[in-house]
């Protein structure tokens, strides 16, 4: 383990230490109310509020595979979340756990039928972790998703994988919800703002087992952030970002209750003209299609999905099965979030992501 690895562990530990330890001041948190997005400070971060992330999924191929090989397909994800804890707010010690940062990521590799993965967690400062308000700019030690100019650059150097990606803006950024503002319950406060942005083209390399691969593919980037963000009836949720072939994307998601009925849904679909159609829960459905059982947990999740949203209807079926994703060393929850392709009939019309959460018991993060 680096000194850096054994730095942001040890910052770690004192954070949890703190927590568990219940200094906790009285804190507010902001609630969302719907405003109109403001760029480029909406690209960066909002320590006010209590959680938010920064979510990149995307499919990827080999530019110039090796002699005799096939080019193929990878998923790539990666997610930088910032949490305010509440805790020691009012305490002057630069170790004092005020903002914590997680960040995950994975390679869907058909080559070896599961995830790689790979996480991070850390206080911010020190020079080692950050998120800055300006714009986006989250850093934890040797990873990082930043923007310059229009482009996001994302950097990971994980255990058994590394990767170096640029994801270009293709088409325009798609407000979520109220222009911006998602509600995610039938209370105003069960809400977060959210924007996304489809159709980025990605470019730059991914390293494996020690070879590196120039890729190529296309991508999607969702910015979220909250105070309230599920009500305490919720059990998990199923989402869904597609890129179409045709420069159409769609993002819907069901929030399932504690009996696994769906009691809240919505999203957004553009289609190739950019005409915007906002989706109310009677708009959307996830009806699964086949599950598929976790050897390592004993989960089962419906990795095959038919979702329709509006007058839209498309199958989701997964690049391979075992794309469970644990995160109990950071985030603490264990789900599926793999890499997806959208078919009409037997044509493939788009790619994507699909998560599933709740499955293994109530979502906390």
């Amino acid at each position: 383990m680096s000194s850096r690895r054994r730095f942001i562990t040890t910052v770690v530990a004192t954070c949890f230490a703190a927590a568990r330890g219940g200094a906790r001041a009285e804190v507010t948190y902001p609630a969302v109310t719907p405003r109109p997005l403001d760029f480029p400070r909406d690209h960066g971060s909002h320590p006010q509020f209590r959680t938010e992330w920064w979510y990149i999924t995307g499919w990827l191929r080999d530019e110039a595979p090796s002699a005799g090989e096939a080019p193929r397909d990878l998923g790539v994800q990666v997610t930088f979340f910032r949490h305010r804890s509440g805790v020691a707010e009012d305490s002057t010690s630069q170790f004092a756990p005020r903002q914590l940062l997680f960040a995950h990521a994975a390679i869907a590799d058909p080559a070896l039928g599961r995830l790689r993965h790979d996480q991070r967690a850390a206080r911010e400062g020190f020079g080692l972790a950050q998120a800055s308000e300006a714009d986006t700019d989250v850093v934890i030690g040797d990873w990082s998703l930043r923007r310059a100019g229009t482009t996001y650059v994302a950097q990971v150097e994980a255990r058994d994988f590394a990767f170096a990606l640029d994801f270009e803006p293709r088409a325009p950024l798609l407000a979520q919800g109220d222009a911006g503002s998602s509600r995610k319950g039938p209370h105003p406060g069960e809400a977060s703002y959210y924007y996304s942005h489809p159709q980025l083209a990605a470019l730059g390399s991914v390293t494996i087992d020690e070879k590196t691969h120039a890729v190529r593919g296309r991508a999607w980037l969702d910015h979220e952030w909250a105070s309230e963000f599920l009500a305490p009836t919720a059990r998990g949720w199923d989402w869904t970002g597609i890129n179409f072939d045709d420069g159409a994307a769609l993002m819907a998601f069901v929030i399932r209750d504690t009996a696994g009925r769906a009691y809240w849904a919505g999203g957004t679909w553009r289609d190739a003209t950019g005409r915007v159609t906002t989706l109310r829960t009677e708009d959307v459905r996830f009806e699964p299609q086949r599950e598929w059982r976790s050897p390592r947990t004993g989960i089962g999740y419906p990795v095959a999905m038919r979702v329709v949203a509006g007058e839209l209807t498309v199958d989701l079926v997964p690049l391979f099965d075992d794309q469970e994703l644990d995160s109990r060393a950071s985030v603490g929850a264990i789900y599926w979030e793999g890499a997806v392709r959208a078919l009409r009939g037997d044509r493939r019309v788009g790619q994507g992501y699909l998560e599933l959460t709740g499955y293994g018991g109530r979502l906390r993060i």
